[in-house]
């Protein structure tokens, strides 16, 4: 693998044979379970099976997958010359159409007879003049999920070097929280240490005090004072596409001047997520994993203030399948990627989490983040 601090050393497409690869699955799926073929529209589906991240704008760009022969690519004639080096380079047939032209019946014809599985990032208007053209559609995510669940190793070493590049950042949290600072000035620093580290800064949680308690808080001009918690998310995107997002909680002037309170919760805390990482193995479902971290709060007494799922995949998308949620019955298995990120919110107090990206091997989970907990 690359040199870990070699940003511009990390591959930004696959070799064509990986992709020959995740197409071949993807027809096997499609045949399998006796569908039309797949259409699947730009986006991370797209970028995963032929390494494209076109934009459609608002005119129909689909790679379509029957369930024999050859897969096509089709796009408007505006795009032919950008979309015709993936073309030549998978051998899939480029097909073209002029405004004007009827798109939705392409894809009819570029599939078989059946059922059409539609990919995710289509917008309403395609669906609906996809199911108006080819008849009875459902959604491509459940014949996609079992590909793009199961990590490649090339995608792990894209994963891997993610989770490098924000435990660098991460490591240097700590000396940005200073008293009298605010959330806005240190997340105009982590932007600029992410963006070092990243090929793009994907967002940045910076929540002090009351503001930890919201799990989506971005940041504010609230100044921060010593003794308050500060919940610090980072994420970013490297190589091909693949993300980074780790959280961290910190105190401002160190733990020692955090309230009695929050370090019994954090104590809690730190212990549900290091169990759900230890617990985590093949075969067990999702929502059992879910339940190992919950569990630990709940007995503590802090359920009512965990109200998210445990964790989410991540890989070409920040939050993709498998989701790591009550009731999830999908069996987790070797090469999958998720976060574990347990959290305690008390609104108008503080909150924490805490989160690792992990890939789970023949024998448990193997955190990617190894910054300080």
């Amino acid at each position: 693998m690359s040199d870990p601090h070699q940003l511009e050393n990390l591959p930004t497409i696959f070799s064509p044979d990986v992709y020959a690869r995740r197409l071949r699955r993807v027809q096997q799926e499609v045949r399998d379970r006796g569908l039309g073929g797949a259409v699947i529209g730009t986006g991370p589906e797209l970028a995963y099976l032929t390494g494209s991240w076109t934009s459609s704008h608002e005119r129909l760009t689909a790679l379509v997958v029957p369930p024999t022969g050859h897969a096509k690519l089709l796009a408007p004639a505006t795009d032919a010359t950008a979309l015709a080096a993936v073309g030549e380079m998978h051998g899939i047939e480029l097909v073209t159409w002029r405004d004007g032209d009827n798109p939705y019946a392409l894809a009819e014809r570029a599939c078989g007879s059946g059922t059409v599985a539609v990919g995710s990032s289509l917008t309403a208007d395609h669906v609906l003049r996809l199911q108006q053209t080819c008849g009875e559609v459902v959604l491509a995510t459940d014949v996609l999920a079992g590909a793009f669940m199961v990590k490649g190793p090339e995608e792990v070493d894209q994963l891997e070097f993610a989770a490098r590049a924000i435990d660098r950042v991460h490591a240097e949290v700590p000396r940005l929280l200073e008293p009298g600072r605010t959330e806005r000035d240190i997340a105009e620093e982590l932007d600029s240490l992410i963006s070092r580290e990243h090929s793009n800064t994907d967002f940045i949680i910076v929540g002090s005090g009351p503001n930890g308690a919201d799990p989506h808080h971005d940041y504010s001009d609230r100044v921060l004072r010593v003794g308050d918690p500060v919940v610090v998310d980072l994420g970013g995107t490297v190589g091909a596409g693949y993300h980074s997002d780790c959280t961290r909680t910190y105190v401002v002037g160190g733990f020692d001047n955090a309230d009695a309170e929050f370090t019994r919760a954090y104590d809690t805390l730190r212990r549900a997520q290091a169990d759900a990482v230890a617990a985590a193995r093949p075969g067990m479902t999702a929502g059992e994993l879910d339940a190992v971290a919950r569990g630990r709060i709940n007995e503590a007494g802090y359920g009512a203030y965990f109200t998210h799922r445990l964790g989410h995949g991540i890989g070409l998308s920040l939050h993709e399948e498998p989701f790591i949620i009550a009731r999830n019955e999908t069996e987790l298995a070797p090469g999958m990627a998720f976060s574990i990120e347990p959290g305690i919110y008390l609104p108008g107090k503080w909150g924490m989490r805490i989160e690792d990206i992990v890939v789970l091997d023949t024998d448990g989970a193997r955190p990617l983040n190894t910054t300080e907990r």
